[in-house]
């Protein structure tokens, strides 16, 4: 039984938008559980799911003395020079629109809503950058972000929960990364090395025949996973001053497929490390759990809610 349109938050579904905020709070002192829920509760009606996408970390589950089955604190996946930090969070909301102004207002609402029990603890804003005639955007590096995206039921399987229960069926397991890019490494590469990197060629996207086993594509091939390792990525480009990369943010009805990406990545498979991490690197590295939807709310029964 596949998760249907109204039981998921539909923001998770669609394309990136113009302009997004990544804001992840935190319980700002001694809180008990009742405090938290009723946070949570002056919140909901501002997390649509469309504009306003939530999720929630594991310590915020266990705190609030419930339990989603799967979901659990984002693992190290460092290996020797290749680190993948592990910044585990409580409470993560996605705000999507076409303003960042706009996305500035709802955030102090949501601020509003969860003072005093929750406080902001990190906001990345980032962009849509060169939307192509595919409907997808480019990463700062100028290469499309998302061409291996599922589509259509497709999509619906890979990034969200079907078969579980009430409460459960329509939720969404999201991994969330932001990547600081070493752009001045990466110019310095030239076209055919830097194609060579990501195993694509710039101009045209076409996959190349001859991309090294070090490649990005080679070592994320979803189909090249057994079982098949397929996501849903809504990743964004940010910026702050003159630092920028990529906030990797992927879907999936749970981690395994996202872990598996993660551990080839990082070499653990077979001591071949992602050509990615010479010009780019991971600084934080979390995971939440997206309540499903329920008659146009979200629907927080797992959690203790009535």
């Amino acid at each position: 039984m596949q998760a249907t349109p109204t039981l998921y938050q539909p923001g998770i579904l669609q394309p990136v938008p113009a302009v997004a905020r990544y804001v992840l709070f935190s319980v700002a002192g001694q809180h008990e559980a009742p405090a938290v829920k009723e946070a949570l509760k002056r919140l909901s009606p501002l997390a649509n799911g469309s504009d306003v996408v939530l999720g929630v970390g594991p310590s915020l589950v266990a705190a609030l003395g419930t339990e989603v089955p799967g979901l659990h604190e984002f693992p190290d996946f460092s290996r020797e020079e290749v680190k993948v930090p592990s910044t585990p969070g409580q409470l993560w909301v996605w705000l999507r629109g076409d303003d960042l102004g706009d996305l500035l207002h709802v955030t102090r609402k949501a601020q509003r809503a969860l003072a005093p029990v929750f406080a902001v603890r990190h906001v990345v804003d980032a962009f849509r950058h060169a939307l192509g005639e595919s409907g997808h955007g480019k990463d700062l590096t100028g290469y499309e972000d998302g061409t291996e995206n599922p589509q259509g039921d497709a999509a619906v399987h890979a990034a969200f929960a079907s078969g579980q229960g009430p409460g459960l069926d329509g939720s969404s397991f999201v991994a969330v990364q932001q990547w600081v890019h070493d752009l001045d490494a990466f110019e310095a590469l030239g076209d055919e090395a830097a194609n060579h990197h990501f195993g694509r060629h710039r101009d045209t996207n076409e996959e190349l025949e001859d991309a090294p086993e070090w490649a990005h594509v080679k070592r994320t091939a979803q189909e090249s996973f057994e079982p098949e390792a397929f996501v849903l990525r809504r990743s964004m480009p940010w910026m702050m001053s003159m630092q920028a990369g990529l906030q990797f943010v992927a879907f999936g009805r749970s981690f395994d497929a996202f872990e598996a990406q993660m551990r080839r990545m990082a070499g653990h498979d077979d001591g071949v490390v992602d050509a990615m991490f010479r010009i780019s690197r991971p600084v934080n590295g979390a995971y939440f759990w997206c309540p499903p939807m329920r008659g146009g709310q979200l629907d927080l029964r797992q959690l203790g809610f009535d």
